[in-house]
């Protein structure tokens, strides 16, 4: 452990989880481990939320699409969508969160008539590509760029209300572009992230941030930190941190993955 083990928090309420590569092993499954192993304590540590009356929400880059029946499947009270830009609670329609986006019109309406995707591809050619799986806030992308770069490309462009958003290596290859590897990325606006959504569902269920912790493995994830009581990086996300500096809230497990998460609810609940 990063710091010591705080006191059980018998008043947890929420956990918020990231899915792929935090909850969810290699390959996404619930009961793949590193190196190859199987492991079941990722769906153990789901149950014993379950018995202790946590409700659990999930957080990804992936879309509504592509989270509703995962999130039924796992019980989830919750999920956010889009890495912030969709709040699904429940039956309700979607909360939509488009942060520095002022309009007119729909964000996704304002994105395609300015053409921002294209701006992004000709300035990057063979070092991106988009993905288009029925996004509704943000545009998604795969390949390998400097998002500070790209964030520079945008402002000179008048588009400065807008980020590219990295979303973590994925594990594949793409031979026909020009990178070494492979990391999704969204285009969002500013404001919008993990964090905003898990404030914005904390103050829907009127909770302090001493009744809520959460999960991840990535920089988008340690921003989350920020508005819970407690924050856990699981240990395979150490690399995608890099130097960034642990909130005095957060702890790294020893364990990765799944077997990380089950790690994390056993120091929340108690062993």
């Amino acid at each position: 452990m990063s710091t010591s083990d705080g006191p059980a928090d018998q008043a947890l309420k929420v956990l918020y989880t990231d899915l792929d590569g935090t909850l969810l092993g290699p390959g996404g499954s619930l009961f793949a481990a590193a190196r190859g192993m199987s492991t079941g304590e990722a769906a153990a540590a789901l149950l014993r939320l379950r018995r202790a009356g946590v409700e659990l929400v999930l957080m990804s880059g992936r879309t509504r699409r592509g989270l509703h029946e995962v999130s039924r499947a796992l019980g989830a009270s919750a999920y956010i969508a889009e890495l912030g830009g969709l709040l699904i609670v429940g039956a309700d329609d979607p909360i939509e969160d488009t942060g520095a986006f002022t309009g007119p019109g729909s964000l996704p309406d304002a994105l395609a008539r300015a053409g921002v995707a294209g701006l992004l591809l000709e300035r990057f050619p063979g070092h991106l590509e988009p993905v288009a799986p029925w996004t509704e806030v943000s545009v998604m992308f795969q390949g390998f760029v400097d998002v500070a770069e790209a964030g520079a490309v945008l402002e000179e462009a008048g588009f400065g209300w807008l980020y590219l958003r990295d979303n973590g290596r994925l594990r594949r290859r793409l031979p026909h572009l020009d990178v070494a590897e492979v990391r999704a990325y969204h285009l969002l606006p500013r404001g919008v992230s993990k964090a905003s959504a898990v404030l914005r569902h904390r103050e829907l269920r009127g909770l302090r941030p001493e009744a809520t912790a959460a999960v991840g493995d990535s920089l988008a994830d340690l921003e989350v930190a920020e508005v819970v009581g407690r924050f856990f990086l699981v240990a395979n996300g150490l690399g995608a941190i890099a130097d960034a500096p642990l909130p005095s809230n957060a702890v790294v497990t020893d364990l990765p993955h799944g077997d990380g998460f089950a790690e994390a609810v056993r120091l929340l609940l108690g062993r």
